[in-house]
């Protein structure tokens, strides 16, 4: 992993939007089927918006049909933390940013094979850098 990104609440949002913030520094989530990559299929690689840490590519990317981008894996497992988060009476994994703790989803273990896991991430903490020439 790259060395880990620590900036403070006012650093943060000098550089993310205040929803962007709202997803990535304060664990909000976005609603179903609103985000920017939810039905995008572009070859590329999903990068943190917070860092810029190359988290998912475009082929593990399926469509689950719960309106969040959704992969079967990440990149680098070093690269995405798991956390318990027992929020809103649920019991869930949290997936955040190994580089700068940024929330991106949740992951679940419904997904397709090889994996048969979901990661269920906002749009507003990735960011789609295409394939050259796609």
């Amino acid at each position: 992993m790259s060395e880990k990104v620590e900036k403070s609440d006012r650093e943060w949002k000098e550089i993310l939007t205040p929803d962007e913030y709202h997803v990535c520094r304060e664990k909000g989530t976005e609603r179903a089927f609103s985000g920017e990559y939810w039905d995008i299929f572009k070859d590329g690689t999903y990068n943190c918006r917070a860092c810029g840490e190359s988290l998912f590519r475009s082929e593990t990317k399926f469509d689950a049909g719960c309106g969040w981008p959704s992969f079967y894996e990440g990149i680098d497992k070093s690269k995405i933390n798991e956390h318990e988060d027992l929020s809103f009476g649920m019991r869930r994994v949290e997936v955040t940013c190994a580089k700068c703790d940024s929330h991106l989803g949740h992951v679940f273990p419904d997904g397709p094979a090889p994996t048969g896991m979901r990661y269920c991430i906002n749009s507003l903490s990735i960011q789609l850098d295409e394939d050259e020439g796609k």
